[in-house]
């Protein structure tokens, strides 16, 4: 189990009806490891009784919670419209060719997961991603190679 049954037992004693707080107490769990492991949702049911597809069900509608876990550099591109219009497209591509994954997939090395996102909010500097809490914008493919290069040369020191 990813998330440790004690870390759980005390979200779930935050709230005094978990089910009526189901999307904050995945947002606590998800904060923990960064995604909603299937076994922390049946540790869940196991302690609330709340029905194991009723989490499922809140955790795969909403685009926030994860179900898969996420590199320790998570990156983001946008795919707004001002991001599609000025090169989003080759942004994706680049990571994904950078990375050696497809969108949704974390390198064998743990450190770098990604996907398209549909809107960073960063239309002033499309076309943009984000890694982790940073923003990058005005990118270019060399750009984003040089960027992917050096967390990578950061994480060999």
């Amino acid at each position: 189990m990813s998330v440790e049954k004690s870390l759980i037992d005390e979200i779930l004693k935050k709230y005094e009806n978990p089910e009526e707080s189901l999307i904050a107490v995945l947002q606590d769990v998800q904060a923990i490891d960064g995604y909603i492991s299937r076994e922390s949702v049946e540790y869940i049911t196991e302690i609330s009784g709340i029905p194991s597809a009723r989490i499922m069900g809140v955790a795969s509608f909403y685009a926030g919670f994860r179900l898969k876990p996420v590199g320790k550099y998570r990156i983001m591109v946008c795919m707004g419209t001002a991001c599609h219009v000025n090169g989003a497209e080759r942004v994706g591509d680049t990571v994904k060719r950078v990375l050696g994954i497809e969108e949704g997939d974390v390198t064998e090395d743990g450190l770098f997961s990604w996907e398209e996102v549909a809107c960073l909010g960063c239309c002033s500097i499309s076309p943009a991603m984000m890694i982790n809490d940073t923003a990058y914008g005005k990118l270019t493919p060399d750009m984003v190679t040089d960027i992917i290069s050096s967390i990578r040369e950061e994480e060999l020191k």
